[in-house]
């Protein structure tokens, strides 16, 4: 089985499977209500409650394909980002599209120059990227609780409102079209540019890149700062969805969710060719897989166990090692089949015949 389609077949497979669990709990798990024009039920709260979750896997992807390792600050980037955007609501006077979409670049610049301090201290100076990303996972919430004034400022206004909810007129939350414009952005981006090629190709052999004029240094500190600013989107979406900023819990431990997402969706965490399709799969896997405890009674204290076991085994049935001793069992039983087919079809005939 080619890998990249196995990337996307595991994760898709456990979703499916999740899925099927929930419908047998509840036959009226799938079913979807129209109320006041908007589309409601356990699917689209799913497609809404992944939503950050899938943005920030898809950075942490290419961070993690073309340095080898992984950024656990992402969720403090968006703390911080989420409150540059409400100081800089606040310093636009009336708010208005406009100025929310003012207000969302500021904060995407502020994600940016947060990327690039991880991807320099990654690209530059040689720092093991879960090592390098410590120093913000570590202050940056305290930071994000200065520049937010040291409160949890509300947010409630009718543009937000409707970016975090539903546009009157259109039955899909707004949050869901955003992750869909996000992961069409990157599909335009991957087809136009060398984006995709370039990041593999670092993340594989650092040195062959450079021989064939590619900037290990330069495609590194891009990876970050496209990081940084799907964190920002991320943030942003967040305080919108809660009508509110809160500097200690905004997408708290998201890190961990986004690097078993990449890691779900069949990409390799030393870095290399990645797949993204897989990883998004595994946001919304780990989502439902979240949503599915939840559903079966299981504490919020306990939750953390069960899907940490959960994961493990995941991790170990899609491991290269269990893959390919599944690929020598279905060599073994093909050789057989293909023998006994042989012997009784195609063997030398006997005498009399």
């Amino acid at each position: 089985m080619p890998k990249a389609l196995r990337g996307v077949l595991i994760p898709l497979t456990v979703l499916l499977l999740l899925l099927l669990i929930n419908v047998i709990k509840d036959v009226d798990f799938l079913d979807i209500s129209n109320v006041n024009g908007a589309l409601y039920g356990n699917i689209p709260n799913i497609l809404f409650g992944a939503t950050e979750l899938v943005i920030i896997t898809i950075g942490m992807t290419l961070v993690t394909s073309a340095s080898g390792g992984q950024d656990i600050s992402v969720g403090v980037v968006a703390t911080i980002t989420s409150a540059v955007f409400i100081q800089a609501l606040a310093a636009f006077g009336p708010v208005s599209w406009l100025s929310v979409a003012g207000a969302l670049v500021v904060s995407c610049a502020v994600g940016a120059l947060l990327g690039l301090f991880n991807g320099t201290l990654v690209a530059i100076f040689r720092i093991q990227p879960m090592v390098a990303t410590l120093i913000l996972f570590t202050a940056g919430r305290s930071i994000a609780f200065l520049i937010d004034g040291k409160v949890s400022p509300n947010l409630k206004n009718a543009v937000t409102t409707q970016i975090g909810g539903v546009i009157p007129g259109v039955p899909i939350q707004t949050p869901i079209i955003l992750t869909v414009v996000v992961i069409a952005v990157f599909a335009v981006l991957f087809k136009l540019t060398n984006l995709r090629l370039y990041t593999q190709t670092v993340g594989i052999n650092e040195k062959a890149a450079r021989l064939n004029g590619i900037d290990p240094v330069k495609v590194k500190l891009l990876v970050f700062v496209i990081l940084g600013i799907c964190c920002a989107v991320a943030g942003f979406i967040s305080v919108c969805k809660n009508e509110r900023h809160d500097s200690v819990n905004l997408l708290k431990l998201i890190e961990m969710d986004a690097i078993l997402a990449v890691a779900l969706g069949g990409n390799a965490l030393i870095g290399g060719k990645f797949n993204l399709p897989g990883a998004i799969i595994g946001a919304y896997t780990i989502e439902v897989l979240n949503r599915t405890l939840l559903r079966f009674g299981i504490s919020p204290d306990a939750i953390k166990a069960v899907k940490a076991a959960f994961i493990i085994f995941l991790m170990i049935v899609s491991s290269p090692v269990v893959m390919s001793l599944l690929d020598k069992a279905r060599g073994k039983i093909a050789g057989r089949l293909e023998k006994s087919a042989s012997d009784k079809y195609g063997g030398p005939k006997t005498e009399g015949a």
